[in-house]
């Protein structure tokens, strides 16, 4: 018997050759990931931001709480609180300024006494005046 050689060369009519494919969908994939990623994180980000300025500590508004707060029936406690309250807001313009240095020169009477009297129906609307010009 005979060995029968098979000759591998033999050429093939119907099968064509193999091909290289270009497949970027792998690429489009982990470039649409990347840009989620990206998108995410800046609205973490963002959420972040918006959080700690909502809870951020703001003295003006806490002073402007106070002062509207304040119980004016104790004179010589009330006195100090609107000296000291109201010094925040002296800045925010000349009529500001000028009302603070007025009400801190009629509340000098009610300081720095042992005893004082209640509040003079003017010191009163001159403090109800200042709590009004208050813009927080």
């Amino acid at each position: 018997m005979e060995a029968v050689k098979q000759n591998y060369d033999i050429p093939l009519h119907d099968i064509k050759p193999i091909v290289d494919v270009h497949e970027y969908s792998l690429y489009y994939f982990l470039g649409a990931l990347g840009i989620a990623t990206l998108l995410l994180l800046g609205i973490i980000y963002l959420l972040y931001v918006w959080y700690k300025k909502r809870k951020a500590f703001n003295i003006r508004v806490h002073h402007a709480k106070l002062l509207n707060e304040l119980d004016l029936s104790d004179t010589k406690k009330s006195a100090y609180a609107i000296s000291s309250y109201g010094y925040t807001f002296k800045d925010d313009s000349q009529r500001h300024t000028e009302m603070f240095r007025n009400l801190n020169d009629r509340l000098e009477e009610y300081k720095y006494r042992k005893n004082v009297d209640k509040f003079d129906s003017e010191t009163l609307g001159y403090i109800e005046l200042y709590k009004g010009m208050l813009d927080v």
